[in-house]
């Protein structure tokens, strides 16, 4: 064999070389990305109030008493209600803070009632259970100012809740009996809250799909429209056209053949 063969053949690359410098290059890039991703996820999270040892200890005291038999000793879940590691002072915070939870009756879905726990109960139990895992935290009052801009808030919440929840915040019929609430009267605090843990059906809305600014927009929006009078009269719950057509339908048709039948007896 000649000397330039064996070199060639010295020199050739093993046939999964490519593929290894692949799987590297895509290992690298994936990780670099998870990292910029979360990075850009958690840059503008609200960040946790300190919590006194007291307040967690008083907490514990509460969800041993009122939230451990569905949710476990330590929030690990059971077979009657989920973990709650990680979901952060501000699930807490909203389910509790609504009358959503302690759960009332088992159903599709958590309903809103008079809420079971005083504001400083509340703060305790939140505490309690942010002190097991970070998650997100309760938000800062300059978001929830309902002073932002009100035009990109309606248009942002047309894109991003309007299918569910209604134009209007008037809410809507989902599948196997469960709903989108309506979110008039409902404080911007929850508001926020319900956009960074996504309770029941709704979906997560963290800082990289909606900055803090942006969730400030949408409760500005959703509090104008609160609060300002309907320019087109009695609004019929703000359900869009199936109200209005049925509230046609039966009125504006039936006055007609009303008025029909009295000409009808009249000349007769």
């Amino acid at each position: 064999m000649s000397p330039a063969a064996k070199v060639s053949k010295k020199g050739r690359r093993h046939p999964l070389a490519n593929v290894a410098l692949i799987a590297v290059g895509l290992l690298f890039s994936g990780g670099a990305y998870a990292a910029f991703s979360s990075a850009t996820a958690s840059a503008d999270e609200p960040t946790a109030v300190a919590s006194s040892q007291e307040q967690i200890e008083e907490g514990g005291k509460l969800f041993a008493a009122n939230c451990a038999t569905c949710h476990g000793m330590n929030l690990e879940g059971t077979e009657a209600g989920p973990s709650l590691i990680g979901v952060g002072a501000a699930a807490v915070d909203f389910q509790v803070g609504t009358g959503r939870m302690p759960l009332q009756m088992q159903g599709p879905q958590a309903r809103v009632k008079p809420k079971q726990f005083s504001d400083s109960d509340t703060a305790a139990l939140a505490a309690y259970v942010a002190s097991y895992a970070p998650g997100p935290a309760i938000p800062d009052e300059k978001y929830l100012d309902a002073q932002g801009n009100a035009a990109n808030g309606a248009e942002l919440f047309r894109i991003n809740c309007a299918m569910c929840h209604n134009v209007a915040g008037a809410g809507g019929a989902l599948t196997e009996g469960k709903f989108a609430p309506a979110l008039t009267g409902v404080e911007p605090a929850h508001i926020y809250e319900a956009m960074i843990t996504g309770p029941q059906n709704m979906p997560v809305f963290n800082d990289a799909n909606l900055s803090p600014e942006d969730k400030r927009d949408i409760i500005t929006a959703l509090k104008y429209i609160e609060n300002t009078p309907s320019v087109g009269g009695y609004e019929l719950g703000s359900l869009g056209p199936v109200a209005e057509g049925l509230f046609i339908w039966i009125f504006g048709l039936g006055a007609i053949v009303a008025i029909t039948v009295w000409i009808t007896a009249k000349s007769n």
